[in-house]
């Protein structure tokens, strides 16, 4: 049964609502307050005797997770399909790529200084019907891929094991970290 409500009593013709002081709610304040002070003068140091934690980030976690995936992803035996992508040549990646530019409706202008491993690569980071590319290598996600039997483009595969100088994070994984 609800609370019962208590009867107005003769201030039923009240223009403004007042709730009273105890029922304020105010946030913290983290300045210290200078009221009646000079602000010339230093302020007393008010830092309370145990050092507040500070928030320690280091950068390069993310980097590391990704070069150990990608580590663990290359030390697994070779399958058929790395088979057949390391027989992939140069010019069927320029084939492959000159297909994938075909589709398109605009040219890519901001891809002008980059060499076709790199274009391939960030393609295959920004299809989003092979899985997030934020945090998992990009051979582990392309093997993922394969798994789920989501027909990853076998260019991608022949680029990532012949060019050991491939970075293993995706191009927006990067950007955002």
């Amino acid at each position: 049964m609800p609370p019962r409500r208590r009867a107005a009593a003769s201030n039923a013709g009240q223009p403004t609502l007042s709730f009273g002081t105890q029922s304020r709610v105010s946030k913290p304040s983290t300045a210290p307050r200078h009221v009646g002070k000079n602000l010339e003068e230093p302020a007393a140091s008010t830092a309370s005797p145990t050092p507040e934690p500070q928030e320690v980030s280091n950068p390069h976690v993310a980097e590391l997770a990704v070069r150990h995936q990608a580590a663990a992803a290359i030390q697994e035996p070779r399958s058929k399909e790395d088979q057949r992508a390391l027989k992939l040549s140069k010019q069927d990646l320029n084939r492959y790529w000159k297909k994938e530019e075909q589709g398109r409706l605009a040219p890519q202008i901001h891809q002008k200084g980059l060499d076709v491993e790199e274009k391939i690569l960030r393609h295959f980071d920004l299809s989003s019907q092979f899985g997030p590319c934020i945090g998992i290598a990009r051979l582990k996600r392309w093997r993922r891929a394969n798994r789920l039997n989501l027909n990853p483009p076998l260019e991608v595969l022949a680029v990532l094991l012949k060019n050991e100088s491939v970075k293993e994070r995706a191009h927006m994984d990067e950007l955002l970290s």
